[in-house]
């Protein structure tokens, strides 16, 4: 652009009061309701967009969209006025909206790319005050002049020369590299895991994520390459890594080697419902290192990939997601066989969760030394919501059954033999 920032404060402040600003003021606004309306029209056309998607948010602003468009018409009507007067306003307006637009486009972009915690709230406040510093430095028209005085701060490294204004553009185009990284694999991600449930939704997600880590390393070379780091110094970095993974890093590397392997052949999947090392619960997340179980009770268990390849491990969902299960109960010999198994199967019928198909089933185990053993088996769909609960209350159901019956449910009894010695 022309004329970066104010040169002259005095000059600058007197071309405020003329009237030429209203027109440039007029401009600047008829810009900003241009750009609410091609923004308001494009949502429209994703009306299934998610509200943490880059472009677009909960509201027009929310995105990076806006602000893009905004800053394109107002250089393009800069460019427009600049023939016909002297700018004041759009000297100020135009740095104002590349800052707005560098914040706005790096936290939606960590937004979307990670989870809210401390440390991405950090980044987001830093991106915020790194890119209002830049804007106040390049209006004021200091911006050079810090240049320079961080360039005479210099110091040899072997047979290079660093100074603290090439550490500061290499960070910040490092920064700006791996943004855009985060931004592509973000897109890739979403694209990829959109609609999708079960296994399918197991092997995107191995692909997002091996798309994420390659573009993450193709953007960190990238970055340092523009700093002017000679890639080739990287290989004896590269070695020395590949001898600590093969001496001291053995379990992590069967971690990520065994998450992919769970990914790719979906053994297990998001939502399986499986037990491990005498957990039971319901797979949540399925990472590179590691794998989220969540119980019922609420508890989360962080098993490690290798576990789940080299032990056993009950999958309910694997193949069909019906379970079965059963109760036992005895009754008392005299009782009425075909009524203690029609009542049973009452007991399990009247309970929504059991399936019909199969259908629930009575079987006479064994005589048994208080009473007849009778056990009552059953079919679920639905395991993730739990089997103690509906066991109980079947086993309640079945308790009032024979109660009104009056069938009876004998108590252990034992015969004690005393022997008597005459005195």
């Amino acid at each position: 652009m022309s004329e970066p920032g104010i040169a002259d404060l005095q000059s600058w402040l007197a071309a405020l009061s003329q009237t030429s600003v209203l027109i440039e003021l007029a401009a600047l606004g008829l810009c900003v309701l241009l750009a609410w309306q091609l923004a308001r029209l494009v949502s429209k056309a994703f009306v299934e967009r998610e509200f943490n998607s880059i472009m677009f948010g909960r509201r027009i602003v929310d995105g990076v969209l806006f602000p893009a468009l905004l800053l394109c018409l107002a250089y393009g009507a800069r460019k427009l006025l600049a023939y016909n007067m002297s700018l004041a306003l759009f000297k100020l307006a135009i740095p104002v909206l590349l800052s707005l637009l560098a914040i706005r486009m790096g936290v939606k972009v960590l937004q979307a790319a990670f989870s809210d915690t401390p440390a991405v709230r950090l980044l987001e406040r830093s991106i915020s005050w790194v890119a209002w510093l830049a804007m106040v430095l390049w209006v004021s028209g200091l911006l050079p002049l810090v240049l320079e005085e961080l360039d005479q701060i210099s110091w040899t490294v072997g047979k290079s020369t660093l100074s603290v204004r090439n550490i500061v553009e290499g960070t910040l185009t490092a920064g700006v590299v791996l943004i855009i990284t985060l931004w592509i694999s973000s897109a890739i991600e979403a694209k990829l895991l959109r609609n999708t449930t079960g296994g399918e939704l197991s092997l995107r997600k191995a692909f997002s994520n091996a798309a994420r880590a390659l573009l993450m390393l193709i953007g960190l070379l990238l970055a340092l390459s523009a700093v002017g780091i000679d890639l080739t110094a990287l290989s004896v970095l590269g070695g020395a890594i590949g001898v600590g993974i093969g001496l001291g890093l053995q379990k992590l590397a069967a971690n990520y080697v065994s998450g992919f392997v769970i990914l790719t052949e979906r053994s297990m999947r998001i939502g399986d419902s499986v037990t491990v090392d005498n957990f039971s619960g319901v797979i949540t997340e399925i990472n590179a290192r590691y794998t989220v179980i969540r119980s019922l009770g609420g508890r989360e268990s962080i098993v490690p990939n290798e576990m789940l390849i080299t032990n056993r491990v009950e999958n309910l969902s694997l193949a069909d997601p019906q379970v079965w299960q059963s109760t036992n109960v005895s009754v008392g010999y005299g009782s009425d066989v075909d009524l203690v198994s029609r009542l049973l199967l009452h007991a399990a019928i009247g309970q929504a969760r059991v399936l019909t198909d199969p259908a629930p089933s009575v079987v006479l185990l064994s005589f048994g030394a208080d009473g007849l053993e009778f056990r009552l088996g059953y079919w679920i769909g639905d395991p993730q919501n739990g089997s103690d609960n509906l066991r109980s209350l079947i086993n309640l159901e079945i308790l009032r059954l024979l109660r009104e019956h009056q069938i009876e449910i004998p108590f252990p009894q034992r015969v004690i033999h005393q022997r008597v010695t005459a005195s």
